[in-house]
């Protein structure tokens, strides 16, 4: 989470900016007003930053994760690499997510969606396609997918927010993903077993 010297820092340069916002609106009408009353007097404007009109949605400072570049794969996503955990995922890269304080993620992406079977990113790995990414003209292991996202969001401590493509996706299958997704998440992120992804590519 922020610190305190950063907090300050923030909230006196929103203060500043708020002020100088005010002066550069306001500053004809004040300035009219300070010359018909008293000319030799200054305009003041008072800021107080402790007045809110209305409480601030922290799922605004929320972002995104997708099969993009290296966003996933060598990014939040890297076995091989020696700062990896035993699940794959980047240490330094969780650690960096976690002090931003990001209140929630959205996957698989955007344009990526459109394209994305989640099917193919849950089970054993070893039984996972590889498939062309025709969004981005990449192919796609399907070694990270939905298992592995819920993990990496416990970890960094992050709320997911799934993206699906309704018009590509069977109606019958969006509850399946929803209960996969959810399925044990808070113990420990393991999500979707074999047997749940044979049946359900079967439906």
């Amino acid at each position: 989470m922020f610190s305190a010297n950063r907090r300050r820092f923030l909230r006196q340069a929103s203060t500043a900016g708020i002020a100088c916002s005010a002066n550069i609106v306001l500053g004809r009408f004040l300035s009219a007003q300070t010359q018909t009353s008293n000319p030799s007097a200054a305009a003041k404007v008072y800021v107080d930053s402790r007045r809110t009109a209305a409480p601030l949605d922290r799922n605004l400072f929320g972002s995104f994760l997708e099969h993009l570049g290296r966003a996933i794969y060598e990014g939040i996503y890297d076995p091989g690499s020696k700062l990896a955990d035993s699940n794959g995922l980047r240490k330094d890269v969780i650690d960096e997510v976690r002090q931003l304080g990001v209140p929630i993620v959205r996957y698989p992406g955007g344009n990526f969606v459109s394209g994305y079977n989640w099917l193919d990113g849950v089970g054993p790995k070893q039984d996972r396609p590889r498939v062309l990414d025709k969004a981005w003209n990449s192919l796609n292991t399907n070694q990270f997918g939905t298992n592995e996202f819920m993990a990496w969001c416990k970890a960094v401590g992050t709320e997911p927010l799934m993206g699906l493509n309704r018009a590509r996706e069977p109606r019958n299958r969006l509850p399946l993903w929803w209960n996969t997704a959810t399925w044990r998440r808070a113990r420990d992120g393991a999500i979707c077993d074999a047997s749940m992804a044979s049946r359900s590519r079967t439906r």
